[in-house]
């Protein structure tokens, strides 16, 4: 048996710019997935580069190999994600690789969509050497939420939480604004930005009337692409005049007139992170209230966590987090904290929890 293709240091180099440019499409893609591609000549240098900017355009591979023209002829091209066997809106990206004699093809996910799989055994059909698993890790962290959607056939649900140093979401007198600093609340449009959805339950909205939408806190003016606002909203009070209805974004009231309703009459989350599925949405970012919180934990449906603690004491007012099922320390959900950063004079926390109940570890 002959020796397995080894990745070189050029493109174990060149995967990781690869996984840096398909983060350039986060918030643009959906439902199509982030991808980045880097072509090496033969001599393993770099001729060109690409990431899938925007759904129906054109993808990593073909705006890498628009950019080395023949120098892709002997190279290898180095992709964050298995091409594309199939013909969407745009062609198989095998085929222009195949076209452009490439020689060798480094991966580092295989595409886990049925559809889309394949390109693998087509490449090496046609001579090209491929190599997979480089970075693998890093690829997929990076486009985790589009991974989530194809294995488990719903959304990526991020949960964002802010609260004081001691877990609270606001004062006794109901009052929140503001808890963290504005750097913090900055750092929450932006994450806004890369995701498809935002969610909140009505009682945030006849609480708080929130916008939710994505916008520059220094101008006010608003950013050209709008996730979808969602409020869960099991008998529909959300007032006519409520700001999520004001036309700036598109909205969903999920009810359980439009969805269905659990045994206890509210809205089925699992039936509303499908049918946001079945409309395209790849993430969504939670953001209120307690309870919904709690709920989405109880039911296992939390993929990541980022929480924003500013260093301040309430001592009493409500809980960032209420009814998440546990009753003893045993119970407790553990996570694995993936980062910590300091935003403004707050903490950022990243974390995720280490089995979801829904389906176990991805």
């Amino acid at each position: 048996m002959g020796q397995l293709p080894t990745v070189s240091p050029a493109e174990d180099k060149a995967m990781a710019r690869a996984i840096e440019l398909a983060a350039r499409g986060l918030g643009t893609t959906s439902p199509n997935p982030v991808v980045g591609c880097v072509l090496l000549d033969s001599a393993g240098h770099v001729v060109g580069e690409g990431f899938h900017a925007y759904a129906g355009g054109p993808h990593a591979e073909i705006v890498a190999l628009a950019q080395a023209g023949e120098k892709a002829r002997g190279g290898t091209a180095v992709v964050t994600l298995e091409p594309c066997n199939h013909t969407g809106r745009t062609g198989p990206c095998v085929q222009a690789l195949i076209r452009a004699g490439v020689s060798r093809v480094v991966i580092a996910v295989d595409d886990p969509n049925p559809l889309a799989a394949g390109g693998e055994a087509t490449l090496r059909d046609a001579g090209v050497e491929v190599l997979t698993g480089v970075r693998t890790a890093e690829a997929e962290d990076g486009n985790i939420a589009w991974l989530t959607s194809v294995r488990r056939g719903r959304p990526y649900v991020i949960w964002k939480t802010a609260s004081t140093l001691d877990g609270r979401s606001a004062a006794a007198d109901g009052t929140s604004m503001w808890i963290t600093s504005e750097a913090a609340r900055m750092d929450v449009h932006r994450l806004r930005g890369t995701v498809d959805a935002i969610m909140v339950g009505v009682g945030t909205v006849l609480a708080d009337d929130p916008r939710l939408t994505t916008r520059d806190l220094r101008t006010g003016s608003l950013a050209i692409r709008q996730p979808l606002r969602v409020v869960i909203d099991s008998h529909g009070r959300t007032p006519a005049g409520a700001r999520v209805r004001d036309g700036a974004a598109p909205t969903l009231i999920a009810t359980t007139a439009l969805l269905g309703g659990d045994d206890e009459g509210r809205v089925d989350l699992r039936a509303v992170l499908s049918e946001l599925h079945h409309r395209g949405i790849r993430s969504v970012l939670l953001e209120g209230g307690p309870r919904l919180a709690g709920a989405f934990l109880a039911a296992g449906l939390v993929d990541l966590i980022i929480s924003y603690v500013a260093p301040k004491l309430l001592g009493d007012g409500p809980a960032a987090l209420v009814g998440a099922g546990v009753t003893t320390i045993t119970d407790a959900i553990d996570l694995e904290v993936l980062d910590v950063d300091r935003v403004g004079p707050d903490l950022r926390l990243t974390a995720r929890p280490r089995v979801s109940a829904d389906s176990g570890t991805l």
